[in-house]
């Protein structure tokens, strides 16, 4: 699969009393990205919320390199390294308008049953067209 890039402005509230991104907020940047990764094949998350499917992250590791400050425009990317039966593995990184990467994160989230939170396989449906972008 390829890579997917997604836009994203520091805005203020995203900063810390240094005026550089809180830690923090990386991953709020990522979790926007796998978003909108999955959005652009077509896969609506809250439609499948509405059947008690959803993802979460089950593991995250971020490693910080360089600061991003107030105003910056970064980009934020996806690379799928594997999907599994019930998880998604990726690796993200967040970059600078020079693209210099600032931080790399790797990914897995989990396909659960959020009534009871248990593992479940991720749809057929989002399977195939995940299958699709490789």
């Amino acid at each position: 699969m390829g890579e997917f890039s997604w836009p994203v402005r520091v805005y203020y509230e995203d900063t810390d009393a240094g005026g550089i991104v809180y830690y923090a907020n990386y991953l709020k940047f990522c979790e926007r990205a796998r978003t909108e990764w999955l959005r652009a094949f077509g896969v609506e998350q809250d439609i499948w919320l509405q059947q008690n499917i959803g993802f979460v992250v089950r593991h995250v590791a971020l490693d910080l390199r360089a600061p991003a400050r107030f105003n910056d425009e970064l980009t934020v990317t996806v690379v799928p390294q594997r999907i599994r039966k019930a998880s998604i593995e990726c690796t993200q990184e967040v970059l600078n308008q020079d693209g210099k990467v600032l931080c790399v994160a790797t990914v897995t989230a989990a396909c659960v049953n959020l009534a009871t939170m248990k593992p479940v396989a991720i749809p057929g449906a989002i399977i195939e067209v995940l299958g699709r972008g490789s």
